[in-house]
């Protein structure tokens, strides 16, 4: 019997097959997104991230013809829940997640995780950057940071400080705070920004640093006392409250930021079209108005930059953790 040879298709043949293959990729990138998008906030309802997310998911979801659905996937834990559960989500775009500068120090402060905070992540774009403020309860008698710091010293450990949870910057805000003035304030943390706000104004606790955007409508209606803004500059909308750095404590700063992230795998057209239409909606004069107004300062640059920033914010929170010793609790 003659045996059949194998045939092999022509090379044009060949090259029909790459360029269908390469169709198929392309038309699922070109169809994207056909169904709601969820972004997952790892916090409760009503902190920073949480209102952030609740400005761009309408314009972004108009922008990109399909709905976004806010998941407040909290937890505790810094926020580590609900950003593990956007690492394990397929990777197709219609999972993401909107974070803040916790998401570094967790990779500082947290010895294990469920996830790789540099790999298990795409970078999106950075959203936006806001200062962090100090705030006290009207009922605590300081006015100043240095009326802070010599109370401190007379009651150490006494003088409460809320958090967001441990990791988050909240927690190590306080935590470099205590180190640079040298005294003792103890942590109590709570599961998300509204029961820290809520306790803070009861008088359970008696301080907090947290962002402008979050304590601007507690401080303006005379709840809590502004000591002093976090950042090396003052804020645009409470310009009469002066620096950390300039109340005495040379060099302290903190500034919070808020990212957009998907799933690592995400494929590159869908990274980049999500980029492309976020900066847009940062970009339109009504969502740089509404981050204006709560002291935010509107951004978005490139996965590449954004990545680059939280590198660098992992380096800078891993030495305050490592001076500390602030631990998860």
């Amino acid at each position: 019997m003659r045996s059949e040879a194998r045939k092999t298709p022509p090379v044009g043949g060949l090259f029909t097959l790459v360029l269908a293959a390469c169709c198929v990729s392309g038309a699922n990138a070109q169809t994207y997104p056909n169904k709601p998008i969820r972004m997952v906030v790892p916090f409760p309802p009503g902190g920073g991230i949480d209102t952030v997310a609740r400005i761009i998911s309408p314009r972004l979801g108009d922008s990109l013809g399909q709905p976004i659905v806010i998941d407040n996937r909290s937890g505790g834990a810094g926020g580590t829940v609900g950003t593990e559960f956007v690492a394990k989500a397929a990777a197709d775009g219609y999972t993401l997640l909107a974070t803040f500068a916790s998401h570094a120090m967790n990779a500082a402060l947290y010895t294990r995780l469920g996830f790789d905070t540099l790999n298990d992540f795409a970078p999106i774009t950075l959203i936006a950057t806001v200062p962090n403020i100090l705030v006290v309860n009207p009922s605590l008698p300081v006015k100043t940071v240095k009326e802070l710091i010599a109370l401190a010293k007379k009651r150490p450990g006494e003088i409460l400080y809320a958090s967001v949870g441990s990791g988050t910057p909240a927690h190590l805000s306080a935590e470099l705070f205590n180190s640079m003035a040298g005294i003792r304030m103890t942590h109590v943390a709570y599961k998300g920004a509204a029961p820290s706000m809520v306790a803070l104004i009861s008088g359970e606790t008696q301080l907090t640093f947290t962002t402008v955007l979050v304590a601007l409508p507690h401080v303006q209606s005379g709840r809590l006392r502004a000591i002093a803004v976090a950042s090396l500059k003052r804020s645009a909308v409470m310009t009469d409250v002066p620096t950390i750095d300039e109340s005495g404590l040379r060099g302290y700063a903190s500034t919070a930021w808020y990212g957009l992230l998907a799933p690592a795998k995400t494929p590159a057209p869908i990274v980049g079209q999500l980029n492309r239409e976020t900066i847009k909606v940062l970009q339109a004069p009504e969502t740089r108005a509404s981050f204006l107004k709560l002291g935010a300062e509107p951004v978005g640059n490139t996965p590449d930059q954004f990545a680059g920033i939280i590198k660098a914010e992992i380096e800078k929170w891993r030495k305050v953790v490592q001076a500390t010793g602030a631990k998860a609790d």
